[in-house]
């Protein structure tokens, strides 16, 4: 299973990629009616009739058509086409950020999936050397050379890695159904082995991660929206005490005193009157600064959770890339020097069964913190694609085998 493969899928059928796609058509959809006036008012009256024949009175009796059209004035309207336009770049943007945010999760899942695959391999594969040690150690306590607690105590290590084996196989179902859940499967559904992609060479300096995230984290991109669209609030706010101008048309007819029919026409014209400024339009103002200031602040508060969550990132992946190449080229060759030493001199009889039981136990303790720690790199560096909002390492290419797969 690739970690490209896995991104590619998620996008297409994560449900919560779906609910943000939805979210931003939606609000696309609201920006040209908010650059519209009111729809206009049509009335039509029956004038001066009798009760109850419902017939007009002579020359009285009229029936009208009526339109009226308010114009908001000031240039309200643009206002608010750039308020609705803000706010939906802020959402197109937040729908990038799930993005990424299910991408990470996707990362997450991936890598522990890795690691507990691996770790169950070298489980399997003590389990084999195990009993290969107990098989040594029984034929020397049959010719006389080695001791009946080493054959026990070798049965019981035997037993307690294949209980470790069953206890890590359950967990793999946990981390399997975490991944089908984000893939919007069936729980049960088959998951295939990780291959680690392959990690960049060199690391990126800090200073270029973090103005990478200020300028291209789709959060911080979308809190800035809502401050162009919160500023544009507020200076429509400040619009809100112009009065509004209403225009109407009126045409009515009737019939004459000589039995024609009289036709009238009429022009009106009408503005609204902000008679309660003070506590209407004046604390509209202060609402709309108070939201700009807060949307100014959330940006400053994103800002700086953005840099301390890569100086966490930054310092896991400096941590577990210098750990994982200092385990491959000391410590696990080492440590593996030591079991062979050990077993040929057990084999002669110049070290006991614990020295040796330990050096192969450490050997793969060793070898399951490397793939920990290969898996633990893979999360940071996901971790900093989700801060920053773009890719850090080709997910589709993947790792050689290395000393600790092998």
């Amino acid at each position: 299973m690739r970690l490209g493969d896995l991104y590619t899928q998620i996008q297409q059928v994560n449900p919560r990629i779906a609910v943000a796609r939805s979210l931003t058509q939606a609000a696309l959809a609201r920006v040209p009616g908010a650059t519209r006036p009111p729809d206009p008012q049509v009335q039509l009256g029956f004038m001066n009739y009798m009760v109850p024949d419902l017939a007009p009175m002579a020359t009285l009796g009229m029936r009208q058509l009526q339109v009226m059209q308010m114009l908001p004035l000031g240039g309200k309207l643009a206002l608010s086409g750039r308020v609705a336009g803000a706010k939906a770049a802020a959402v197109g943007e937040r729908a990038q950020d799930v993005s990424w945010e299910l991408r990470s999760e996707a990362a997450m899942a991936f890598y522990d999936l890795y690691a507990t695959d691996h770790r169950l391999a070298v489980m399997r594969e003590t389990v084999r050397l195990l009993q290969d040690i107990e098989q040594t150690a029984a034929a020397m306590y049959r010719v006389g050379d080695g001791r009946q607690a080493d054959v026990l105590r070798a049965q019981v290590e035997i037993a307690r890695m294949v209980e470790d084996t069953v206890r890590m196989q359950a967990m793999r179902q946990s981390m399997a159904a975490r991944l089908n859940a984000l893939l919007d499967r069936p729980t049960e559904s088959s998951v295939g082995q990780p291959a680690l992609p392959v990690f960049p060479d060199a690391l990126p300096s800090r200073a270029s991660l973090d103005s990478l995230a200020l300028g291209n984290r789709p959060m911080i991109r979308a809190g800035l929206e809502e401050v162009r669209a919160a500023e544009a609030a507020e200076q429509l706010a400040r619009k809100e005490i112009w009065p509004d101008l209403q225009v109407g048309a009126q045409y009515a007819q009737r019939g004459g005193e000589m039995g024609g029919t009289e036709r009238m026409g009429s022009l009106m014209f009408g503005a609204s009157v902000p008679i309660f400024a003070r506590s209407r339009q004046y604390r509209m103002r202060d609402e709309m600064g108070a939201m700009a200031r807060m949307a100014q602040a959330d940006v400053a508060q994103m800002r700086a959770e953005t840099r301390g969550k890569i100086g966490e990132a930054y310092a896991n992946l400096s941590r577990s890339r210098n750990l994982a190449q200092l385990y491959r080229n000391t410590v696990l060759p080492q440590a593996e020097a030591t079991v062979a030493s050990a077993l040929a001199a057990y084999r002669v009889g110049n070290v006991d069964f614990m020295t040796l039981l330990d050096a192969r136990m450490t050997v793969n303790t060793y070898r399951q913190e490397l793939h920990t720690l290969d898996a633990d790199q893979g999360k940071a560096w996901a971790e900093l694609e989700m801060l920053t909002g773009r890719a850090l390492i080709d997910s589709n290419r993947i790792a050689a085998a290395t000393r600790g797969d092998k």
